[in-house]
């Protein structure tokens, strides 16, 4: 019991250093405390969090007030005499009953809480959440939306080149997109090693596994940005995979939803026509950045032996060796860290990105790939 009660006292003494790490647009939390949330489950799980701290105090100020007034009466410059018993069944009773009665009357609400939380019947929208190395991709279920969202803070800040934004690490450039109001159904798996999406002011914590499908759900009524990140380390860059999630009216949520199917069939559309090198190459700059720049460097240079340089090497024209370049970017290379890019980007991302690093850095190739050669690539898988 005196372990209990000094765990639960760590736990608190240890909240300002943790309870407030992920900034919100709507901070629900006062750095001393685990935010209130803005769902009622989070609020659920914040009061559950308060009774069962004030159980833990109670029992903290008996148990130590007899002991400390058991030490003060009974020293031995007062002359006391320890005294000597094999053992008491009324005290062994009492002491096995009493942190038993406590714990049940613990659980109970605990438990009705969990009930609730993994209630993710009834759902009114579907989103099939995805980790990948390092970044979340959304796909709406029944809506034909789907998307990648990706750190937005620039990389000038992350070297220490300029000041800190509101949102350092924790905003992203495209986020996910909710109406208030509903409950939304969260699928969570992964594509490469765990993650896990965590979300304080909705109170959702759940890992996205390779191979498994979790679930969790949330309803906000409240409209704002609330934001989190990754919860499970998952390599180099764990601390550059914030989510960020967007609560709207229904109103809004249904012209979003109608933006990204434009969107989208925008992108499909280029992939029918003929792209200029420096289209090709302004599209490919913010490609790279966005997906290539966390291993190969902004500036191309690597960091070998594991990602090696594509800046200076000497990218050749040569048939054979465009080919293999479109191949790694498209398929990836197996026993490396170079992930298979021909199912996440589109063919004008592609085409775009390996244009580019065909001609940055030096490697004046002027060499183009269209995105109608990505396409009839990818087809003929």
């Amino acid at each position: 019991m005196i372990r209990l009660t000094f765990a639960a006292f760590l736990g608190f003494a240890l909240l300002p250093v943790f309870g407030n790490v992920h900034a919100s647009s709507i901070n629900t939390s006062s750095g001393w405390n685990m935010p209130v949330g803005v769902t009622d489950i989070s609020q659920e799980v914040f009061h559950l969090h308060m009774t069962i701290l004030w159980i833990c105090i109670a029992i903290a100020v008996v148990v130590f007030g007899v002991m400390f007034w058991s030490l003060f009466k009974y020293r031995r410059s007062k002359g006391a005499k320890s005294a000597h018993f094999h053992e008491n069944t009324f005290v062994e009773i009492m002491w096995t009953a009493i942190p038993m009665v406590i714990l049940v009357v613990m659980a109970i609400p605990a438990t009705a809480t969990l009930k609730k939380m993994y209630d993710t019947s009834n759902a009114d929208i579907d989103i099939l959440v995805t980790g990948y190395q390092w970044r979340w991709r959304y796909e709406y279920l029944g809506e034909d939306v789907s998307f990648f969202s990706n750190l937005s803070t620039p990389r000038e800040q992350i070297y220490g080149q300029e000041a800190r934004g509101d949102f350092y690490l924790v905003e992203v450039d495209e986020p996910m997109v909710v109406p208030v109001g509903r409950k939304i159904r969260l699928l969570l798996t992964a594509n490469d090693v765990i993650h896990s999406w965590w979300v304080p002011d909705l109170a959702v914590k759940k890992d996205a596994i390779p191979g498994f499908i979790n679930e969790s759900w949330t309803r906000i009524d409240q409209p704002g940005v609330y934001r989190g990140q990754c919860a499970e380390l998952c390599g180099r860059d764990h601390a550059f995979m914030p989510i960020e999630v967007k609560a709207v009216s229904e109103e809004e949520y249904t012209a979003w939803l109608a933006s990204k199917r434009d969107a989208a069939m925008a992108e499909a559309q280029g992939a029918d026509r003929e792209w200029a090198l420096d289209e090709l190459m302004a599209r490919g700059e913010g490609t790279y950045n966005t997906y290539c720049a966390a291993c190969h460097q902004p500036d191309g240079k690597g960091l070998p032996p594991i990602f090696p340089a594509l800046a200076g090497t000497g990218i050749s024209i040569d048939p054979n060796a465009r080919q293999a370049h479109i191949d790694i970017v498209l398929y990836g290379k197996t026993g490396t860290p170079m992930p298979a890019f021909g199912t996440t980007l589109s063919a004008a991302e592609l085409a775009a990105v390996i244009t580019y690093e065909r001609n940055a850095w030096g490697n004046d190739t002027a060499d183009s790939v269209q995105p109608a050669e990505i396409r009839d690539l990818l087809g003929s898988q």
